[in-house]
């Protein structure tokens, strides 16, 4: 099947948007797709880049999220070569930009089109004029408009699947969580990584890793960290990655006089990832915007225990105590670790029978293998809807005035 995928995000950006996409990618490929990754530029990537299966349309920074980019034209560059290439299915990853040009392009070349819906909006608004340009009725519409003119939905999680239900979608939804691939436990990682950052293995290391964002709630662990150390006087907190937070969480360090037991990495290679999961002790998370978990399923592959806000998504993975624990309000975070560190050594205590079933429900190798059964099932779908009448034209689309270049020869 040849498979081409939108996003407004990929590498070197970095986010769990296009982490998802990376991974299923390389699974798709591995089966015997041919998978091609429609994204935006990025001033990072060489403009003269040999890699037919990245194509890069022109974009300029979102004005208020100046790391993430906003696509400028490219739908007939889009279209020209997605017809040379004839694509089975179009995979969209985003609801803007390269969405809608991806949409347009499965129009044309009469395809079906699933969708990911990666992303809580509502978590979000805030970049936008600080809320106010932009509103959760706003959200809505979008994703209804758009979400029903696709042949299926994939949800990478319970909490997306019931925001789309409330959203009215009424086409095929299914919940796809992204996996993650199982990496190889190194004995050496440990002591390496931690000498590096000045720490000995008696250190209490709590690791973040994401990126420093304000709907990450990252500033409710630095807040529950002084709690911590009055139990724990050799813990650490160690966040890894960066962001437009980040100078606001290096202050209230500071005002708090941390500075001693708190570390910013910074932005890190992706395949250094799991390096800093296998040094440290336990994994925190206070995040509420989470939709696709990668860094929880991505520290419990990696025998990190996970302590994070309860949420639906959570409750069913984090179902034996030497997996972690979660809490369900935020005042209660610095408790959970203190309560927890006690057991540390259960995370030891997994049979491997139930370390096999765990790698393999969290496995990349499973998501790509649902994910290219929801392709056939929508290809399948597809085709006893073939006729345009049965297959109206996006309303999006419509209301952007694109329709009227969708009959006409290229």
């Amino acid at each position: 099947m040849k498979i081409a995928m939108f996003t407004d995000s990929y590498f070197p950006q970095v986010s769990g948007v296009a982490t998802s996409i990376k991974i299923l990618s390389e699974e798709l490929e591995k089966m015997g797709h041919d998978v091609t990754i429609f994204t935006t530029t990025d001033p990072h990537v060489d403009e003269n880049e040999n890699n037919d299966k990245i194509v890069r349309i022109a974009s300029v920074p979102f004005i208020f999220f100046t790391d993430r980019r906003l696509v400028i034209g490219g739908m007939n560059k889009a279209y020209k070569i997605a017809k040379e290439k004839q694509f089975d299915i179009v995979h969209t990853h985003t609801e803007f930009g390269m969405g809608l040009i991806g949409k347009y392009v499965a129009y044309r070349l009469k395809i079906p089109t699933v969708h990911t819906y990666h992303t809580m909006y509502e978590k979000y608004l805030h970049y936008i004029a600080n809320g106010y340009l932009v509103r959760p009725s706003h959200v809505r519409f979008l994703s209804h408009s758009f979400c029903n003119h696709t042949s299926g939905v994939i949800a990478p999680g319970p909490q997306i699947f019931e925001i789309l239900k409330g959203y009215d979608i009424e086409t095929d939804i299914q919940i796809i969580p992204t996996g993650v691939p199982i990496p190889e436990k190194v004995a050496s990682v440990r002591t390496n990584i931690r000498q590096a950052l000045g720490l000995s293995d008696e250190h209490l290391v709590l690791l973040s890793l994401s990126r420093l964002a304000k709907e990450k709630s990252l500033d409710k662990i630095i807040d529950a960290f002084p709690h911590i150390l009055v139990q724990y006087p050799n813990a650490r907190l160690v966040f890894v990655g960066d962001g437009p937070a980040r100078k606001s969480l290096e202050e209230q360090v500071s005002g708090l006089s941390l500075q001693d037991t708190v570390i910013f990495v910074g932005e890190i290679q992706n395949d250094d990832v799991y390096k800093y999961y296998q040094m440290s002790d336990i994994y925190v998370n206070a995040s509420e915007s989470e939709t696709q978990g990668l860094t929880y399923l991505e520290s419990l592959v990696n025998g990190l225990p996970v302590i994070a806000k309860r949420n639906d998504y959570l409750s069913g993975i984090i179902t034996n105590e030497s997996l972690g624990c979660l809490y369900e309000d935020t005042s209660q975070l610095a408790k959970a670790v203190i309560d927890y560190v006690p057991i540390l050594n259960e995370t030891q205590k997994l049979s491997n029978e139930e370390k096999e079933a765990l790698s393999y429900n969290v496995s990349a190798d499973k998501f790509g293998k649902a994910v290219e059964a929801f392709y056939y099932q929508a290809v399948e779908s597809y085709k006893e809807k073939r006729t345009n009448e049965e297959n109206p034209k996006s309303s999006i689309l419509n209301r952007l005035s694109f329709g009227k270049w969708f009959d006409k020869d290229e």
